[in-house]
């Protein structure tokens, strides 16, 4: 059973917290564009494209990285050693697309999140690209619907409560100032921790 409670606010539509299926849903609408949260694996998302959390190598790795690439199989790190011999590593706050190969969804958007070092090295501006530039590439294939991990706050680092409020902040502004196809932004986050620190931040940046 869902259960929502529904309000307005200026261009906003707001729900509660909803639960269906032990599976939790927050979703702030922001012009066209959803922005929701869930909880689950990222890998059965059948969005149009997924963002994976890469290195500047694309050769695959640990947590969503590796997840991504075990579930979609070897096509999708073929094409990204095809991408890295044209144009070298990926920078960090960069992104390029590929297949999805074996995966649910169309396309697979590798970006590289910045490594957190206390916070004094350019790190919220290098997050806040990642999101972006992912978000731009969607646009540019002509995507509606878009998932994105928690970029950053596995092996790199990144405190939840300072990356949750710079990916939300980012997906906001996109919403607002240059979406035109995507309707769907979704964060599939892993854990009761990453939930409540995203929800936290989409309460309280989409209000402002």
């Amino acid at each position: 059973m869902v259960s929502a409670v529904w309000y307005f606010k200026d261009n906003y539509l707001l729900t509660n917290t909803i639960t269906e299926q032990n599976h939790v849903l927050m979703i702030v609408k922001i012009k066209n564009t959803a922005i929701s949260l869930v909880k689950g694996d990222i890998t059965f998302q059948e969005t149009d494209a997924i963002v994976n959390a890469a290195n500047s190598g694309l050769m695959g790795g640990g947590g969503v990285d590796g997840a991504i690439h075990r579930a979609g199989g070897p096509s999708i790190l073929e094409e990204c050693k095809k991408i890295v011999a044209k144009q070298g590593r990926l920078p960090p706050g960069k992104a390029v697309i590929t297949a999805a190969g074996n995966l649910p969804t169309k396309y697979v958007i590798h970006t590289v999140g910045p490594v957190w070092r206390g916070g004094n090295a350019n790190e919220a501006a290098i997050l806040a690209s990642a999101y972006t530039e992912s978000l731009r590439l969607a646009e540019s294939h002509k995507l509606e619907s878009i998932a994105f991990p928690s970029i950053s706050t596995g092996a790199y680092g990144y405190p939840f409560a300072a990356a949750s409020a710079v990916a939300i902040d980012s997906v906001i502004k996109f919403a607002k100032n240059e979406a035109l196809l995507l309707k769907k932004i979704v964060f599939v986050l892993f854990n009761d921790a990453a939930y409540e620190s995203y929800a936290g931040a989409l309460e309280i940046i989409s209000r402002q």
